[in-house]
């Protein structure tokens, strides 16, 4: 294995869409590590509502301004794209208890596969602990408001996806 870098972190995920939870552990994370790698899985077992295109594209378009962060793809297993990438890190976000068990039997799969890699969690912030992308597709679906749950871009893109449009007043 190359050498890793410790203040290199990858947070991977399908983020299918990007929740306002997501980018608050982003913007937390770039002010632990030099850099950061927002993974965006490809193959998933969950049914994504936006290709890996739309959601890279998101990703960008919400982050064009930070430097630090490198946005791409991934499609192998999680450790040996953190190998590749020369990352010390794999970041991972905590919402509540029922995150735990399974974000535990992971990080110890990892460190099973590779013991220089370390995983750091981070805890979501109070205000998001609730929010995941399941429920933000779901309100939205039905036609709900997701205004302030989701960054602008994916309003917009959930609009479009849902031909219908979300009354964003001064919650946004």
């Amino acid at each position: 294995m190359a050498e890793v870098n410790p203040k290199l972190a990858v947070y991977p995920g399908t983020f299918d869409p990007l929740t306002m939870g997501h980018v608050s552990l982003i913007r937390r994370g770039l002010k632990v590590f030099d850099k950061v790698i927002l993974a965006v899985a490809e193959s998933t077992p969950k049914k994504t509502l936006f290709s890996i295109e739309e959601r890279l594209e998101l990703a960008k378009e919400v982050f064009r301004d930070e430097p630090n962060l490198t946005i791409e793809p991934f499609n192998n297993l999680l450790i040996d794209y953190v190998e590749d990438k020369g990352a010390g890190v794999i970041m991972r976000g905590l919402r509540a208890v029922s995150d735990f068990e399974y974000e535990f039997q992971m990080a110890l799969m990892n460190r099973k596969l590779e013991r220089e890699i370390e995983t750091v969690f981070m805890m979501t912030d109070f205000k998001w602990m609730y929010l995941s992308s399941t429920i933000v597709k779901e309100v939205a679906k039905y036609g709900g408001d997701v205004c302030g749950l989701v960054p602008g871009p994916v309003v917009k893109a959930l609009q479009v996806k849902y031909g219908m449009k979300f009354g964003c007043g001064s919650k946004e």
